[in-house]
């Protein structure tokens, strides 16, 4: 890793905004389920990118759904970040992972804004606030802050909402998470893989691109005023499971001269062209759960030929980090395999 020192102290920011977090588990995601499926990719998947698993055979896939906080507990119901970490397994044992999440950008440029992101983020006493005190933020027009949950009394929201006051470059991905809801299933959410990353056709032609993943079910919230329910993803996803296949289309957005490349916080605009690169399949709930959700390691940086990083901060600054929560959990090695960053 390049640099121990700085992947300690990411690891370490996060893990301070959840005092109960447990140790020996990742940092935020903490709670997820393993599936295993399979990726077949499209028809002209290959004309974008030499990559193995857009050659357009079966590639077994690995996938890990979670919810975002780093907290033990379980709240399906709250409104959350939720992730969907994939693995998809090439020849002779090598592999590629694509880590994605609902929030569409992130909320930090650099690394220094990022741990100026997790300090402000820290738990604080929280109550429910008047609704004179709420129609006075809207005469300001400021958002008002959300009601705490049943049980809720600490969070991390007005920190984060502060910080956005006094960052725009946070703004988008804070407010994206305050008001992101909580899905009705794992397979009913986009997941957006965040950062770009560069990939290479047959022609060697160099292309920005954009991942993330399409439910092909269709995306569906949970009522507002739905009875607040803590544990039914988990069990809601081997529902389905049991009953047929769950598929997602990988998407992949094509950038543009002046789009942003290397900073997560920006969206690039919705005219880009977006080309079905896949389908995944997913057929069951893993067996081995410790193997399949708890042990397994994914990393952004893990890629193959054909895809590179983007020269993203926050992008190489994962790659170390989650090399050290693996570390420090336990976690399954995968060697990485065909990246330029390999050397680094």
């Amino acid at each position: 890793m390049a640099d121990l020192s700085v992947a300690k102290r990411l690891v370490d920011a996060i893990i301070s905004d959840f005092p109960d977090h447990a140790p020996g588990t990742r940092p935020v995601h903490t709670l997820g389920v393993g599936v295993e499926g399979y990726f077949v990719a499209s028809e002209v998947a290959r004309s974008y990118c030499i990559a193995e698993h857009f050659k357009g055979q079966r590639i077994p896939a690995s996938v890990r759904f979670s919810n975002g906080s780093g907290s033990p507990v379980r709240h399906d119901g709250w409104s959350d970040v939720r992730g969907m970490a994939t693995r998809f397994h090439l020849e002779h044992g090598a592999a590629t992972d694509l880590i994605a999440m609902t929030l569409g950008e992130f909320f930090s440029q650099t690394i220094d804004d990022f741990f100026a992101f997790t300090n402000a983020a820290r738990q604080t006493p929280v109550q429910k606030q008047s609704p004179w005190r709420k129609f006075l933020g809207m005469l300001q027009l400021k958002p008002p802050p959300r009601d705490p949950y049943p049980g809720q009394i600490e969070s991390g929201d007005a920190g984060t909402l502060g910080y956005a006051n006094r960052h725009r470059f946070a703004q988008l991905g804070v407010f994206q998470a305050g008001m992101i809801g909580a899905p009705v299933s794992y397979c009913r959410a986009t997941y957006h893989a965040v950062h770009t990353f560069v990939v290479t056709d047959p022609d060697g032609i160099r292309r920005n691109v954009r991942f993330s993943w399409q439910p092909v079910a269709g995306v569906r919230t949970t009522a507002a005023d739905a009875p607040l329910v803590d544990k039914y993803l988990d069990h809601e996803l081997r529902k389905r499971l049991e009953q047929w296949p769950a598929r997602f289309m990988l998407m992949m957005t094509i950038g543009e001269a002046g789009d942003a490349v290397d900073d997560s916080t920006q969206p690039w605009p919705a005219r880009r062209v977006r080309v079905v690169m896949g389908t995944l399949t997913l057929e069951k709930v893993a067996d081995d759960q410790a193997a399949a959700a708890e042990h397994i390691s994914f990393n952004p940086c893990r890629l193959g030929p054909g895809i590179e990083p983007s020269g993203d901060p926050i992008l190489h600054a994962r790659r170390d980090a989650y090399e050290e929560s693996r570390i420090r959990r336990g976690g399954i090695a995968c060697p990485f395999s065909g990246s330029s960053t390999d050397a680094k």
